[in-house]
């Protein structure tokens, strides 16, 4: 369970440190660094209109950031809560997924660093369904 925690924990991480080079080039006015091609275009992706939160409450907040503060609660959830990890690892899962259909069917243009960030997620939210499930096994015994 301590693996699984930590794992959980590295994966968090990561997602934060991808999730703010979106959120720096979302805010980049100058070219970006990770334009590759006609396909791969980081500042397109990060400077159109989903990349903020679309919710009038939340209007104007990137979606980077709301990643940050995701996969820092993800991190503060792991080995004390792992059922609600493994939820918010799901929503999360979701959340990331809706981005990427927009970037393949409306933008047609992906972002090396949300791709990176639908990785890390997907499989954050194998390694706490894992936990959540030897969690239960434990309760159970």
């Amino acid at each position: 369970m301590k693996v699984l925690t930590a794992l959980i924990v590295i994966l968090s991480l990561a997602g934060i440190l991808v999730s703010t080079f979106a959120f720096r080039e979302h805010y980049n006015t100058e070219s970006s660094p990770c334009s590759i091609n006609e396909k791969w275009d980081c500042g397109i992706v990060n400077h159109s209109q989903y990349s903020v939160v679309p919710y009038e409450k939340l209007q104007g907040v990137p979606v980077a950031a709301v990643g940050i503060l995701g996969y820092a609660l993800l991190a503060a959830l792991a080995g004390r809560f792992p059922k609600i990890t493994a939820l918010g690892a799901f929503v999360g899962l979701a959340f990331a997924l809706r981005l990427s259909w927009l970037e393949w069917k409306v933008l047609g243009v992906w972002c090396i660093y949300c791709v990176s960030s639908q990785g890390i997620i997907a499989v954050l939210f194998l390694v706490a369904t894992a936990a959540a499930f030897l969690s239960i096994r434990q309760e159970t015994r």
